[in-house]
C-alpha cells in the first residue's frame, strides 16, 4: 500500500461537528477499501485567497492514510459528488512526518505566543481583533456656527 496525504475544503456553512464528521466518512470509505487512516486534523474555518462557489470561506481538513490505490481513487471520487465538499486534494509521499502538520504547529507557537503576550486566543477563521481604540492627536477642527 501507498502512502497519502489529503486536503479537504468543506462549505463554510456546515458546523465544526458537521466539517469533522466529513472526515469520519472519508476515513470510513477508505477502511472499507483495505486502506487505513494515520492521523486526521481539523484544521478549522479558514478564509480562502478566491471564491469557490461563491463561498469565500471553508472548513479545512488533513488526514495521512495507507490505503491502495482504488481505494483512494474512491474516495475522491465520492468527495467529487458530495455536495459539502468544495475541494480535495490528495498527494502521494514516501513517508509520513511524525507529529502534527506545519498548519497545527503554527497554529500552536501562534496561540502561546498570544498567552505570553497576555491576549485572548484568535478565533480559527483568523478574522481581526478587536477593535483598539484610536487615539485622535489631530487637533480639533471648529464646527459650523461656532
Amino acid at each position: 500500500m501507498a502512502l497519502y496525504e489529503h486536503v479537504l475544503i468543506a462549505r463554510q456553512d456546515l458546523s465544526t461537528t458537521q466539517a469533522e464528521g466529513l472526515i469520519e466518512h472519508f476515513g470510513q470509505i477508505l477502511t472499507d477499501n483495505d486502506g487505513k487512516v494515520i492521523d486526521s486534523e481539523y484544521w478549522g474555518l479558514k478564509t480562502m485567497a478566491y471564491k469557490i462557489n461563491k463561498n469565500r470561506k471553508g472548513h479545512y481538513a488533513f488526514f495521512r492514510t495507507d490505503a491502495p490505490s482504488p481505494a483512494v481513487q474512491e474516495m475522491e471520487r465520492l468527495a467529487r459528488l458530495h455536495e459539502d465538499v468544495m475541494r480535495v486534494m490528495t498527494i502521494k509521499v514516501d513517508e509520513h512526518d511524525e507529529g502534527p502538520s506545519v498548519v497545527m504547529q503554527a497554529k500552536s507557537s501562534r496561540d502561546e505566543r498570544d498567552r505570553s503576550r497576555g491576549r485572548p486566543p484568535r478565533d480559527d477563521d483568523r478574522g481581526p481583533r478587536e477593535e483598539r481604540p484610536r487615539r485622535d492627536d489631530a487637533p480639533a477642527t471648529p464646527q459650523a456656527g461656532e
